[in-house]
């Protein structure tokens, strides 16, 4: 059932759209059209306790309840995406930590917003880095492409490609691969968090870091599988830690 619900989704719950789209009033879930406001959301809460996913606000708990109820999880592929704020140390160093917080809460917001409208499950928020998940099961099979797409979005609501430069420097680094996806049980035995596990997402995390500001490193497995065919792209060799072969990426700006 992880599987299932990983790969294109939760199949039970797609299956009453029809109902539930009868049902007052949007916004909705994206994925089963369950409504969170109105005289249906009301309804809903009260009848199934139906909320908002604490991933992705587009979709309902419901749709991943195994995500937060059950440990267990699934191999899938997927596509992981990595922002990191570029020379975070040096900025904070230059301002109040009341002004890095206000800065550091508004890439959280403003990066969060991209996340969340391409259907991806944010991951992790850790110090100057922000990490997500675009699941099949929820972003769709054009997930690759998807997150390539949220990756040049990111740049542009961060100011790259600006004349007056950046409000905040990014990098991003995006990999397509098998990861174990589910759910880690804690002390008690319960699902303590969601999360995304093995060596492909070592592998986005070290393009994240290796990308200059204002750049979008992608692997060439991500950019077969989004079937984009942008010109311009540049393309480069990296040397990545564990790895003994030169690793492939294609380097994608702003505009």
């Amino acid at each position: 059932m992880w599987y299932e619900m990983l790969s294109v989704g939760n199949v039970k719950r797609k299956r009453r759209r029809h109902l539930y789209g009868r049902l007052p009033s949007n916004p909705r879930c994206v994925q089963c059209h369950r409504p969170f406001s109105g005289i249906g959301g009301v309804l809903l809460r009260a009848l199934q306790g139906t909320h908002k996913s604490t991933k992705n606000p587009r979709f309902c708990a419901g749709c991943h309840s195994f995500t937060t109820q059950f440990p267990g999880g699934a191999e899938i592929e997927l596509t992981m995406l990595f922002v990191d704020v570029r020379g975070s140390t040096t900025i904070a160093e230059q301002m109040s930590s009341l002004a890095f917080s206000r800065l550091m809460n508004r890439f959280y917001e403003s990066t969060i917003n991209v996340l969340v409208q391409a259907d991806a499950f944010i991951d992790k928020l850790v110090g100057d880095e922000v990490t997500a998940l675009f699941i099949p099961g929820f972003a769709g099979e054009e997930h690759a492409r998807r997150a390539v797409e949220a990756g040049q979005a990111l740049l542009r609501v961060t100011g790259h490609g600006e004349p007056d430069g950046p409000w905040i420097p990014v990098g991003v680094g995006i990999h397509t691969g098998t990861a174990w996806v589910g759910s880690i049980a804690g002390a008690s035995g319960a699902a303590a968090d969601f999360t995304a596990l093995g060596d492909n997402v070592n592998i986005a995390a070290r393009l994240a870091s290796k990308a200059a500001q204002g750049e979008v490193l992608i692997s060439q497995a991500t950019y077969n599988a989004s079937q984009m065919k942008i010109e311009g792209f540049e393309t480069r060799q990296l040397e990545l830690k564990g790895k003994s072969e030169p690793f492939t990426v294609r380097v994608l700006h702003s505009s």
